[in-house]
């Protein structure tokens, strides 16, 4: 949620307006979809890394401020904790070399940020979760001093009325209570957005949705939450139960949490956006002078602010965006699955599998989508959360009439995906030279079954066995792991254990 807002409080009429908003630019969206006012395809894609501060000795570090004005550059911003900030990498179109010119873009910028950082003895850690991170240090008083933060804080504990409850039984069982939303902020993700046609939007997003499960078993990088091992990729519990403005009474009747992974597959954009609206009430209702209709009615393009702010306080892990660039509407697929890291090469690397995979599955003559119910794609990602690269997917298989089986996610993304992702980037242009060596890293990753939680998780277990206590080994563990990011080779390359 990036836009600036004021602190403020809202009376029970300011609800009503902000509703009465939401529908018109709802009907707003659609006579733009009906008119066929969405920019042209151009191939863009666009990338958000959120990172995490830590010192020398691993633990975090709650200065962003500092670091920021140190940075000094529009390209990084605040975000919900004092130890994180956000990187934001220019758009490009995915052609030629574009993916070794955004890891090139991306060392100079992350490079740069980290010198600045280290000025206040501190350092830029690309990783889903920072393992040092406590419950103490996720308390309100940590937020970052923006507004927006402060009243989304307010609206989500409001609407909750009670104290977060944490509960994640994995590895070892984590269960703590949280008296704000501060605990979201230990989620650190790779976001990537693809501008697409309406007409390619539902294709692009069921794709998306279909291979969540392969993306999070070979990019997982988040074993450890409040110093307890738990699932291996555990930002999506966390980050469910963070912002579950549900108490329990609510769940068990079956209301739809604020982050959700869905529940059908779709036809258009618009039914993602209906949705939002239908199923979750307005946390933000902050509406702004803009007549979406009359902006219509006037030959001009509305930006859609209330419907944009609330699609930006529901938390899909494949969102729908609404957009204006230069007068021109558009609309793109926000993928929010990935956990941030291990290196610039791992992160590119993931983002190929991405873009590459949707491309080809997105234009298959029979989709997955027909193939895989939406349930079994659901229950994937869970597993792929829980299991990481040791996960057991199921997937539809050829000679078997088209119905899922159990598959290791290994051996799905290296004898399937992977051929298709190379197609999908292929067709999108990209330099087989660029297809090859960070598919490559992909394929390393399954043959060795390593990715940033396994290596966490195995230099954690080496340290406990060297005679460390739980929490100097988790120190350990992540003061290795930023040497390790810091020489760039991809996270498969990494000896395990501590120097």
């Amino acid at each position: 949620m990036g836009e600036k807002v004021a602190a403020m409080g809202f009376d029970l009429a300011d609800r009503r307006r902000y509703r009465d908003k939401l529908r018109q630019c709802l009907e707003g969206l659609a006579r733009l979809l009906e008119e066929k006012r969405f920019d042209r395809p151009r191939n863009l894609m666009g990338l958000e890394i959120e990172l995490n501060l830590a010192g020398s000795d691993g633990m975090p570090s709650m200065v962003n401020a500092e670091v920021l004005e140190r940075i000094a550059s529009g390209d990084f911003q605040t975000e919900l904790g004092r130890f994180n900030l956000e990187v934001n990498i220019v758009p490009h179109r995915l052609s030629g070399r574009v993916l070794d010119q955004l890891a090139e873009e991306m060392r100079t910028a992350l490079s740069y940020a980290d010198r600045r950082a280290m000025e206040v003895d501190s350092g830029i850690v690309m990783i889903g979760i920072l393992p040092t991170l406590t419950g103490a240090d996720l308390v309100s008083a940590n937020l970052s001093a923006a507004d927006r933060y402060f009243l989304l804080n307010d609206q989500v504990v409001a609407a909750r009325g009670e104290e977060f409850t944490i509960d994640i039984a994995g590895v070892e069982h984590l269960t703590c209570t949280a008296r704000s939303i501060t605990p979201e902020a230990a989620c650190t993700s790779v976001q990537l957005h693809l501008q697409v046609t309406p007409g390619r939007f539902a294709a692009v997003w069921n794709a998306a949705q279909a291979v969540a499960a392969a993306q999070i078993a070979v990019g997982a990088n988040s074993p450890f939450l409040f110093g307890r091992e738990v699932w291996r990729e555990s930002r999506p519990p966390l980050f469910v139960q963070s912002t579950d403005t549900r108490p329990p009474e609510l769940q068990v009747q079956g209301v739809r949490p604020r982050t959700w992974f869905g529940e059908r597959w779709i036809t258009s954009a618009y039914e993602l956006f209906e949705e939002n609206l239908r199923y979750f009430p307005p946390l933000l209702p902050i509406s702004a002078d803009e007549d979406p209709l009359r902006v219509l009615d006037e030959g001009g393009v509305p930006w859609l602010h209330e419907l944009t702010l609330h699609n930006g306080t529901v938390y899909r892990w494949n969102r729908p965006v609404y957009g204006v660039a230069d007068g021109v509407p558009h609309l793109r697929v926000e993928n929010r699955v990935l956990p941030a890291g291990p290196t610039v090469t791992d992160v590119i690397a993931n983002t190929a599998f991405y873009y590459g995979l949707v491309r080809a599955l997105a234009e298959e003559s029979r989709p997955v989508w027909t193939r895989l119910p939406f349930e079994v794609a659901a229950e994937n990602f869970d597993l792929a959360c829980r299991h990481g690269i040791d996960a057991v997917l199921r997937w539809p298989r050829p000679g078997r009439g088209g119905t899922p089986a159990r598959v290791p996610a290994v051996r799905l993304v290296r004898d399937e995906l992977l051929p298709l992702a190379a197609a999908g980037l292929d067709a999108w242009g990209v330099e087989p030279a660029d297809r090859d060596h960070y598919l490559g890293v992909i394929e390393e990753r399954c043959r060795r079954g390593v990715n940033g939680a396994s290596w966490q998780a195995d230099t954690y277990h080496r340290a406990l066995e060297r005679g460390l206590d739980r929490r100097s080994a988790l120190a350990a563990t992540t003061r290795r792991y930023c040497e390790l990011m810091r020489t760039g080779e991809p996270v498969h390359t990494w000896p395990t254990g501590i120097a």
